[in-house]
Formats: structure tokens, sequence, C-alpha cells
């Protein structure tokens, strides 16, 4: 037998929803239908296009990034590495120099002055690398790669600021969804409560089961108040990603119900930001090994230099030539190989250790996403039951006198009870899914 997955479900998904939003007018207590009615007007009820709630939700994915500082701050460093990059290229160009000293000068030889007075020297030099072993192309290698560490950091902090605003906003939505289930839970305590006035009016016996009704309904108003602040607590987060405007929920609940398959999620974990960016890091690190092993070629330069005296002892000199600098001994340089290795080798290990821990992360979120769309699944058979079985009861209690209210209040809470689980099961499976999006290649490309 096939086991079905979210896909399949997709469209059950939707019409449970549906249904939740008119569900208690399909089991009317004694003269209830008028406050009933009124949950028709819920967000449930709406018919919104998914397309809209796509757009909602990626439009406060962008807002967010554009007011989140850590992101600037991510751009400007990555910026930053940009330009080292350039600044180590130059060091391949011409260096050239002008110095100058003025002063008073005074010569003697054999204690005879030969000369005294005031001096002016103006000095020109320039020097031009023709030979060092690599170690230039090296660092401006290792430059390249800490830029491109530093241009997917900028995106990894882009896509944690997505992944909160995400999650955030299935948050907001699950409350409001539950707001509503306390709602509705509460309008049919307040029915019952309704119906029992009248009913004690004439029998004074019945005074225990009033009691009783009335302290559910204030336990279904209490949930209700509470839930509403969570919601509110979850606004407020929110704001601060995406300011005060927020769109509405409705459409939530049905966006991210897919699912991908195990071996695609799998495709994409080297390609995430972060373990491209400690590929880069990894890279950059062997690359400096390199330049530290540069250090043991001799150094060649181009030297031209000229030199202008005025005042006492008028001249000027000109020399040029090639400088070669060759090392030895340099015991230091040797330690200094060593260490860069280890590092470079480290940050090879590093980058494999996340990968690996990436993969079993996506293995067992996935696993997280399934469970949850099938103990929705799950829920919403035992949902169906619950209806039927509260529908039956409060007919019995209302018409033959044959089920006690406590039987009522008992089916009622199981009821509200499993839209509750239902609402929970859905959006854990959408924050899986948010989760295992971002362990990918982002939760703003899949939204795209």
């Amino acid at each position: 037998m096939i086991k079905p997955t979210a896909q399949h479900l997709l469209p059950a998904f939707a019409a449970v929803l549906a249904l939740l939003a008119v569900m208690p007018a399909d089991a009317n207590c004694i003269d209830e239908g008028s406050a009933e009615a009124r949950t028709d007007a819920s967000p449930l009820s709406e018919r919104v296009d998914p397309k809209t709630a796509r757009d909602n939700l990626l439009s406060m994915v962008d807002q967010a990034m554009q007011r989140s500082q850590a992101i600037g701050a991510s751009r400007l460093l990555a910026e930053a590495a940009a330009i080292d990059v350039s600044e180590t290229r130059a060091a391949r160009f011409p260096q050239v120099n002008l110095g100058g000293t003025v002063g008073a000068v005074r010569t003697e030889v054999g204690g005879v002055q030969e000369e005294s007075g005031k001096q002016g020297r103006a000095t020109l030099s320039m020097s031009v690398p023709l030979f060092d072993g690599g170690r230039i192309s090296d660092l401006t290698d290792w430059r390249k790669s800490l830029a491109e560490a530093a241009r997917l950091g900028e995106v990894n902090t882009q896509e944690q600021v997505a992944l909160q605003t995400v999650s955030l906003a299935i948050e907001r939505s699950r409350y409001n969804l539950q707001a509503q289930v306390y709602q509705q839970y509460a309008r049919k305590m307040s029915c019952l409560v309704e119906a029992l006035q009248t009913i004690v009016r004439a029998d004074r016996g019945r005074t225990s089961e009033l009691v009783q009704a009335q302290k559910n309904q204030k336990q279904a108003e209490l949930s209700f108040s509470q839930t509403q602040a969570t919601v509110r607590q979850i606004e407020t987060r929110l704001k601060r990603f995406v300011g005060d405007t927020l769109p509405p929920t409705q459409g939530m609940s049905s966006l991210l119900l897919s699912v991908p398959s195990l071996p695609d999620v799998l495709a994409q974990a080297e390609a995430s930001a972060d373990i491209a960016q400690l590929a880069a890091q990894a890279e950059a690190a062997k690359y400096y090994a390199e330049s530290v092993k540069a250090q043991r070629w001799p150094q060649v330069n181009a030297v031209v230099s000229g030199t202008t005296i005025r005042g006492t002892g008028n001249g000027t000199q000109w020399s040029g030539g090639v400088n070669v600098n060759i090392p030895i001994m340099n015991p230091p340089v040797g330690y200094a190989i060593d260490s860069s290795q280890k590092r470079a080798q480290a940050a090879r290990l590093q980058r494999e250790d996340a990968l690996q821990a990436r993969r079993f992360r996506m293995t067992e979120v996935h696993d997280q996403a399934l469970s949850a769309f099938d103990r929705a699944r799950q829920v919403v058979e035992v949902l169906r039951d619950s209806d039927r079985v509260r529908n039956f009861t409060l007919q019995q209690w209302q018409q033959l006198g044959r089920r006690s209210l406590f039987d009522v209040m008992s089916s009622e809470g199981e009821h509200y009870n499993l839209r509750v689980q239902y609402v929970n099961a859905l959006y854990d499976g959408q924050q899986s899914n948010a989760l295992l999006w971002s362990l990918g290649l982002g939760v703003r490309a899949q939204l795209k």
C-alpha cells in the first residue's frame, strides 16, 4: 500500500481548512444559529489566491532584507573584502616614492673643514617586483577566496533574515487560526449557556449544568485571549523585521505544504550559502599556505633611484639595477609554513564535517515534515468522526434526553482540541518545510 504524501494530501488539507470555518453551523445547539453564523465571516472562510499569499510573504521577506542592518553590515564587509583583492593585486605595479631633507651640513677631513652650509636633498626611487616565487599571485588568490567567502556570508545573512521572517509569518498565521477555533468554541459554549439559562428558569435542578457550561465558556474565552496575546507578541517581533504594516494572513495555511523529495534536498546541501562559504574559506587557507611557502624563494626587484642636491655641494646622483634577496637561513618560516598548512587542512575538514552534518539535518527535518503532514492527515480522519459524535451527542441531549450535558461538554471539548491539534500539525509541517528550504538553496529562492 502506498503511503500518501503531503503532495497527495494538499487538496484534502485545503478542504478541511474551509470546513473548519463553517463546522459549528453543522451541529446547532438550541437558538445558536445567529451566533454561529457569524463565524462564516472569519478569514478561514475567505477564498484567497495562493499567488496573492505567496506575493505577500515574498513582500515581507523583501522588506525585511531591505531594513536589516545585519545584511547592510555583511554587504559592507563583502565590499571591503573585494577592495582588499585590488590592494593585493596592486603589489605587482611599480612603487614610486619621493623623499627630501633640508638642513645644515658640515664636512671635515683630517680636522680641516672642507664645506659647511645649508643643503636640500630630493630623492626619487622606483621599485618593480620581477620575481617572488608566486607570492603575490598566491596572496591575490587568498584575498579573492576571502572576498567570495564574505559575499557568501552576506547571502547567508540574507537567508537567516528570510527564514526568521517566514517562520514568524507562519507562527502568526498558526495562532490566528487557533484564535478562530477558540472563538468558535466560546460561541458554542455561549449558545449552550443561553439554552441552559432558559431551561434553569423552568427547572432549578439543572443549575449545576448551567455552571458547568459557564465554566467551559470562560475557559474557551481565556484560551482565545491568551492566543490573541501570543499573536500580538509575534506581530511585535515581525514588525522589527518588516515594519509596522503587516499583510493579512489569509492563504498562509496552504502555502508551504509541498515537501520536496529527499534526494533533491540532499543534492542542494553542497550549494547552500554557508557550506559554500566554508569551502571558500578552506580555499583561502590553502592559498595563504602557498604564499607563506613562497617566502623561501628569492625575491628579485628592479630598482631605480635618483638624488638631487641643492645648496652646499650641488650635484645629482642616479642609480639603477636589480636587487636580489636570497633567503639562506630563516627558521621562523618553516614553522609558519607548517602552521598555515595545518590550518588549511583543518578548514577543509571543517567544511566536510559541516556538509555531513547538514545532510543528516536535512534528513531529520525532511522526516519531521512528512510526519507532521501525516499527523495532520490522521487528525483529519479523527476529526470527521469527532464531528459526527458531537452532533449525535448534542441531538440526543437536546431531543431525547438520553445524554447528560457533561457528555456534550466532553464531545465539544474533544472536537475543538482536535481542531487545534490539526492546525498545529499543519503548521509544524510548514515550519519544517521552511527550515528544509533554508538548509538548501534558501527560502527566498523557493518562494520565487
